[in-house]
């Protein structure tokens, strides 16, 4: 279970934007920061907090996760070939719980979270309940039975208000999806705009 499942629209208000896309998010209504200052006129961002802004964008989009599994990500990324922004887009994409999101099984990466930690998702046939499990191309992935009866996903799978990509094959008759290849960031359907290179630039200081 996430440690924000409960907050997790501050992060929208404190970024100033609706990083999931979902209708309940206090910034269609209140686009200013909160507190009683918020109103305030934003002050110019130096180098250092565009960049961190980024970085907390990007790290609070997967469910706020931990800085230390974050920076991680980054390590990981950096010592693979090629741009490190672009694998560390590709590492996120690959968590499990991301993936479940993705799937439309659940509204948001929090929901995937508990999904999965809970034991309602299934990897090539054997349950997983850790949320930052890598799915390699080719996995599928299965709901429970139980987790197909949930409301929640249920709801999730009917929704229109996002599309899953290309890069995963779902059916949502059986709650069923497969991995099909990991993305680049161009194909990452993000609501709001994510900059995986100045979160590059704040880890390599």
């Amino acid at each position: 279970m996430s440690k924000r499942s409960t907050t997790k629209y501050k992060l929208d208000r404190r970024l100033g934007e609706n990083l999931w896309a979902r209708p309940k998010s206090p910034v269609n209504k209140r686009s200013y920061g909160p507190g009683q200052h918020g109103q305030r006129r934003a002050k110019k961002l130096s180098d250092y907090g565009t960049q961190l802004q980024a970085k907390q964008k990007l790290k609070g989009y997967y469910g706020n996760i931990t800085e230390k599994q974050f920076r991680r990500y980054y390590a990981e990324a950096s010592r693979r070939p090629g741009d490190t922004g672009e694998n560390m887009i590709g590492l996120l994409e690959r968590r499990l719980d991301a993936v479940v999101f993705r799937a439309k099984f659940v509204p948001t990466p929090f929901a995937a979270r508990q999904l999965v930690n809970h034991g309602h998702v299934k990897v090539n046939g054997r349950r997983v309940t850790i949320s930052s499990y890598l799915v390699k191309e080719g996995d599928v992935l299965e709901l429970s039975g139980k987790a197909k009866e949930m409301a929640l996903v249920i709801e999730a799978s009917k929704s229109a208000e996002r599309d899953t990509p290309d890069y995963i094959e779902v059916d949502h008759n059986h709650m069923t999806a497969k991995y099909l290849r990991t993305p680049r960031l161009g194909d990452v359907p993000y609501a709001v705009q994510m900059q995986p290179s100045l979160v590059v630039e704040y880890y390599s200081r």
